[in-house]
């Protein structure tokens, strides 16, 4: 069967013919592909069409497709058992290793996705600090629970509203929308709201307004006022996280979280997230405390093993390093060819993230990101598809490199921008 084929009959049986909105190609047009296989930078549609792969299962795939030492593994473990539902001594080892990246996370509980993750964060915060009131930021995602689809209330530090429905106002009243990198609202919203935030959730870097990185005045800021008011300060590094530096964003800035909240690259390409923090607050979780949280699937032997696999090898000297390089060569050819064609793309990244924007200069905030020319973007996407190079069918989405992504995968990718803007 064909791309076109495959969509027709999903749409009959799943809802918009996608188990993930942003899969449909609504913001692009055009028929989905289906990919059928995946090896190293590249993968496979079920038509036959390879192409060079910059989404990588959106994020977790950094040693890209079917890495070898990781199938091997999961292939010895699946034959001891698929899932138990009680303690493994290799959720210990994971755990541990985490922690050893990650030094804030001095507690860990292991969740089954990223959104089960934050949602448990937001819930323990509140637990922890009998406070109800909760402050994100416009742009920044934190997964679909119902305190997190929030859209800003009608001006500046008002109450949120829902942005779906099936979510009652009565729950998104109770969080607080600012603009990403704004320290004059932060200052103006803990003095509106004095001693009843109980905290504030953040991407310290955004990931699905595109690439955009906080500055490092506004999480200092964050964490001075959050420290002074008896805030929780929770880092959403579920895209960051062993992605962009391997004790993640966190470690780039030198601040340090109460929670952070983790998932992608710690699934070596398999469903998991986790969330850790301060022993005084994790203590507070089930059943040691009275925050309830709990997951059939949690800490299973095929996750734990694919992310603690995933991060020895990544964890080896030179890692990062060429992983830098890849996509510094990649944002930078970007760079040069809108200087040397006086065109409308600029491109930004860190670690194996990055971003590729349809303006003159990076955007630092959400109106920023949204100001692009998307009629451009679309005709780039598809210029880009039909020519083996797949990026994220959306402008809103960072983008990913592995470190099997070669020279030349780069080069031919930089080459066809190039002659897209001719």
């Amino acid at each position: 069967m064909n791309n076109k084929t495959l969509f027709k009959l999903s749409k009959k049986i799943i809802p918009g013919g996608v188990n993930s909105p942003v899969r449909a190609f609504q913001a692009v047009g055009g028929t989905p592909v289906f990919f059928n296989k995946g090896k190293g930078s590249k993968v496979v549609d079920v038509e036959g069409n390879e192409y060079i792969d910059f989404v990588g299962s959106w994020g977790p795939l950094i040693l890209g497709h079917s890495h070898p030492v990781i199938l091997s593994k999961l292939n010895q473990v699946m034959k001891k058992g698929l899932s138990f539902g009680v303690p493994t001594k290799i959720e210990l080892e994971f755990a541990e290793t985490i922690k050893k990246y990650f030094p804030s996370m001095q507690m860990i509980r292991l969740v089954s996705s990223g959104t089960e993750a934050t949602m448990t964060a937001i819930r323990l915060a509140r637990g922890y600090t009998n406070k109800d009131l909760i402050i994100k930021f416009t742009g920044c995602y934190h997964g679909h629970s119902d305190s997190l689809l929030v859209k800003a209330g009608s001006g500046a530090l008002t109450l949120g509203t829902p942005s779906s429905p099936g979510i009652p106002a009565e729950l998104t009243n109770k969080t607080i929308v600012l603009e990403f990198n704004d320290v004059d609202q932060l200052d103006k919203a803990f003095k509106l709201y004095a001693n009843k935030i109980a905290c504030v959730i953040v991407e310290p870097i955004a990931g699905n307004m595109n690439f955009i990185p906080a500055s490092n005045i506004f999480l200092n800021k964050l964490r001075e006022l959050t420290k002074k008011n008896k805030s929780v300060l929770i880092f959403d590094e579920v895209m960051t996280g062993f992605r962009v530096a391997l004790g993640g964003a966190q470690s780039l800035f030198k601040v340090k979280p109460d929670i952070t909240t983790l998932g992608k690259v710690i699934g070596g390409g398999l469903p998991i997230g986790a969330i850790g923090g301060k022993k005084e607050i994790m203590k507070k979780l089930s059943p040691t405390g009275d925050v309830y949280q709990a997951g059939t699937l949690s800490g299973n032997p095929l996750s734990v093993t694919a992310g603690l696999e995933t991060i020895k090898l990544i964890s080896k000297s030179n890692f990062f390093i060429s992983l830098n390089n890849k996509t510094k060569f990649l944002v930078d050819s970007i760079n040069d060819i809108s200087e040397k064609k006086n065109v409308n793309i600029s491109a930004r990244g860190i670690g194996g993230m990055f971003g590729i924007y349809f303006r003159k200069t990076p955007p630092t905030n959400y109106d920023q990101a949204v100001d692009i020319d998307m009629k451009l973007f679309k005709y780039f996407f598809h210029f880009l598809l039909k020519n083996g190079v797949y990026i994220a069918p959306s402008a809103f989405e960072a983008g990913f490199l592995s470190i099997k992504h070669s020279g030349n995968d780069l080069k031919r990718t930089v080459s066809l921008i190039e002659k897209f803007f001719k």
